[in-house]
Parts: structure tokens; sequence; C-alpha cells
């Protein structure tokens, strides 16, 4: 079976859940996040290796591992038709944040956190030109990974145009257009969220329902993907928790 190398202490404690194949640990390293680790893996019974710090580094090209590097069996990408049970079981509507390309794995894990932390069913990459599941996201998002239901698909347009098949309200993220704070963003939604330099591709801008920027007074003119993408679910969240009536 195929495996990836994750590191850190918080993304191999979340990975040590379930799928951990083997673990290495810093020669030396006693704290107690470390017996933490240490407790958890013998619990679940994978084997623990003891290495230099020079060897974690050369498995993880000189990344900062925090002295625990693990390989675990591949990701297990998900479906739209799981994300959608899964916003039934909840009795919630649909939250699923679409990727059009984001390429930087930092990115990546980044907006994953975001979405686990404000109740997302799914983030929707595509097959070709984008960053995939790797250590660098499960680092980044802190193991909010195995929290959070990935799918891969073909052709995003065709996504969009299914989500809104099933009554989704599809918004992308895009500077210069309507207004984040007066749309309604109380129903089933899908936001799309661009690649880091060029943004939505154009042909996608023509499949979703609106365009929505956020307002930004200051002397910036676009936010890092990530940062859009936490901005755009906590005023999604905070719609959803309050009243916001459509004008």
């Amino acid at each position: 079976m195929d495996e990836t190398i994750i590191f850190g202490r918080n993304p191999v404690l979340e990975a040590l859940e379930d799928k951990v194949d083997r673990l290495f640990i810093q020669k030396g390293l006693t704290d107690g996040t470390v017996k933490k680790i240490r407790g958890k893996a013998k619990a679940m019974g994978v084997d623990v290796r003891e290495r230099e710090k020079s060897r974690l580094d050369e498995m993880v090209d000189g990344k900062n591992h925090q002295g625990v590097v693990a390989y675990v069996t591949n990701f297990t990408y998900s479906t739209l038709e799981d994300m959608f049970r899964r916003a039934e079981e909840r009795g919630e509507d649909p939250l699923i944040i679409l990727l059009d390309s984001i390429q930087d794995p930092h990115n990546l894990g980044a907006i994953i956190r975001s979405a686990v932390a404000m109740g997302a069913h799914g983030v929707v990459i595509p097959k070709n030109r984008s960053a995939e599941i790797n250590g660098t996201v499960y680092k980044t998002s802190a193991g909010a990974v195995d929290h959070m239901l990935v799918a891969k698909v073909t052709n995003m347009n065709r996504t969009v145009e299914e989500l809104k098949s099933r009554n989704v309200w599809v918004y992308g993220a895009d500077a210069g257009e309507g207004n984040l704070y007066d749309a309604d963003l109380t129903g089933p939604i899908a936001i799309v969220i661009g690649n880091e330099g060029k943004g939505i591709a154009q042909k996608t801008k023509e499949h979703v329902d609106a365009l929505l920027s956020i307002p930004m007074p200051g002397k910036f003119e676009s936010l890092n993907a990530s940062v859009a993408a936490s901005i755009f679910l906590y005023e999604i969240v905070r719609q959803r928790h309050g009243k916001h009536t459509k004008i």
C-alpha cells in the first residue's frame, strides 16, 4: 500500500487514531507531548523507532518535524455525496468549499483547518493543477485533514453545475464584485476560492451564481487565498447563527 510521510506533533497525534504504519521519534526527546505520542502509539500497536535528528531531517527534506515523523497509509478522498450525507447527518444546510487550482500546500492546509473550525462539510479540489494532501498539508492544518472530507473532481465547472442542480447557491470569491456582507449566506452554500495568482478561472466565474468580494478599506486590494477563505467561512457561520434578511 502507498504511504505518505507526515510530520509534526499535532498531525501525528491526529493520524495515530487509525492509520500510522511506522513512527520515528528523535533520540533523547522525553517531554510530555512526546510521551503522549509514545503512549498512543503503543495503545494502537504502532512500531516506534528512535532516530537521530539528522536522519529525521533527511526524511522530510529539512522541514520542521518537531522530532516526530510518521509514515501513514495514503489519504482517502471522498465524494460530493459523502459531503451531502454529512450535512444531513448533522441536520445542517450543506457548506462546501471549492478550490480552483490552489497550488501551495500551505494554503490548502490552512483552508482545511479553517473549514474544520467553521463546521464545513467538505472541500473540493481539481485532479490536475492543484496541491494534494501530503505531509505539508497535514502539518499546516495541525491534523485537521483527518476531520475533513476532501474530494477530487475532473471538472470544476461541472461540479459547480451539479451543486446548483441540488439547490446549493454557489458564490465565487473575486475582488471588485458584490459585497460579501450584503449577501444572504444562510441556506445551502458553496464558495469558490481561486488560484493564488490568477484567482478564479474565467469559465468558472461564468458558472457560479454570483461573485462576492471582501470590503477592504486599507491599501491592499487582495488577500492570501487561505485568509479570504477564512473570512468567507466566518461570515457564513455568523449569518447562520444570527439573523439576515436578503434585501
